[in-house]
Parts: structure tokens; sequence; C-alpha cells
């Protein structure tokens, strides 16, 4: 399942349900202001492994005062949209400053609606990129090529070595190999069942993207927020001052 943004819709149910913003473009406190610790130099510098579980890729500082857990399709428009156009800059930033950790669970579902398996193998080219420590960037530039890439064949073996070129130290045999031959077909296949299982007893996973923070999933009612860079800063500001953040965004 794919969801479809409207942006009006999402500014007028941020003020249906009191949500409790700073304003569009104002500057949010970070974690750091008044701490000892800097926020990292860049989105490069960011720590990246692989969770316990096999499937979760956590990226950031562990120590971070909020866990944003987003769930991703490589194949799906919307979660291009989120990630070019939307809130995963105020995330990647957050990120940056120490205010989040961010985890990613990945799908591969649009191949079996769509055909072909560059859900697969962009999937399993990320965990090749993790085993390099370029996991951010790498995924980062999948994304920013994503339309292009799929109006041209998809994200095949080749196409995936390409964007790879984009990303400074990715290539090696190591990690060609990787790519070519499927190394972490089992990864691909464990994370789309974890998809899978996230939804409670519902048979398909909760749809991409989804954002998970502190364990609760952004309400349907303000999913739009999602596509809004600024609101979504908030959103994830509110999170982290609140541990009962999610129950202001209800209807009442």
């Amino acid at each position: 399942m794919t969801r479809h943004r409207n942006r009006t819709a999402a500014a007028m149910t941020a003020g249906a349900l009191g949500l409790m913003l700073t304003g569009c473009g104002e500057q949010t406190p970070t974690s750091t202001q008044g701490s000892k610790i800097p926020p990292y130099a860049d989105a490069e510098q960011l720590p990246e492994q692989l969770a316990p579980d096999g499937t979760t890729i956590v990226v950031g500082d562990p120590a971070a005062p909020a866990k944003v857990r987003v769930y991703e399709d490589p194949r799906c428009p919307v979660v291009e949209e989120f990630e070019n156009l939307g809130g995963a800059s105020a995330l990647r930033e957050m990120t940056v400053d120490r205010e989040t950790k961010t985890e990613y669970t990945f799908a591969s579902f649009r191949d079996d609606r769509l055909g072909g398996d560059g859900s697969k193998r962009a999937v399993n080219a990320l965990r090749a990129a993790l085993e390099a420590d370029k996991f951010v960037e790498y995924h980062e530039v999948l994304f920013q090529n994503q339309i292009e890439v799929e109006s041209s064949g998809g994200f095949t073996t080749s196409a995936l070595l390409d964007l790879a070129d984009e990303v400074n130290g990715l290539r090696s045999d190591s990690f060609d190999h990787a790519v070519k031959t499927m190394k972490y077909e089992t990864f691909v296949k464990d994370s789309q069942k974890a998809y899978d299982g996230a939804n409670g007893d519902e048979p398909l996973g909760p749809g991409t993207p989804t954002v998970v923070i502190n364990d609760k999933q952004v309400p349907e009612e303000i999913f739009g927020l999602l596509f809004e860079e600024d609101l979504f800063r908030e959103l994830l500001t509110s999170a982290h001052r609140s541990p009962g953040w999610w129950k202001a965004y209800q209807p009442t």
C-alpha cells in the first residue's frame, strides 16, 4: 500500500488537531544547546550500523533523545516525495544535530506489484553500502535518482553500480560483488518480513512511507505532515519534548 499526500489538507489538519507548532521556518532548539556534545559535522559523519534484529539500519547518535523509524520501499514514488520534497530533510538535520536517531526498515513489495526485482536489488545494494559505511550517502543518491532510474529500466545491477560512482569511496571489489550476486538476499527477505509484521495482525505492512516516532506511528489524520518540511520538523520537535506527543494529535 502506498499513500498520497495533500499539502493543503495537512495544514488544515494541523490546525484542526491543535498541533503545538512554533511556526514555519523558525529555528527550533536542538539537543546540543547547553550540551558539551556538538552536532555531527554533516550527514556523512553520522554513525550507521545494523541493529541486533538483523533488519534495522540505525543512523545517528545511539543516545539521541528521540527515535524515528521509517519504513520505505525504494521503488515507491511517495517515498521519493518524502525523501526529496518532504520531511526527510528535517529528519536528516535533526539526526545530524543529535536530536534523533533514525531507523530504517526496507520493504520490497513493489516488485510483486509492478514486476521486476528493482526494489530487492536496491535494498541489497543499500545493505552492501552499510557494510562500506556509506549507507547514508548512497541512500540519498538512490532517492535523488529514483524517478529517472525507474523511467529508464529501474534499479538494475548496472544502474545501482553507476549510482554508487556518485558516492566517494563506495565502489570496491567487495561492494560490486555484493551488488552483482545479491549477497544480502537473506537481509532483503527478512526486511520484507519485518515490514509485513509491523502492522500487527493485519496481513499487509503499514504502507510506505510510514514514520514511527518514539514507538508511536504518525496518525493517519496527520500523515500529510510528512510532506511539509517545516511542519514535520515541528512534529519531531514536539515529540522530542513530550513522551506522550501523539495524544495531542488525535482527533477529539
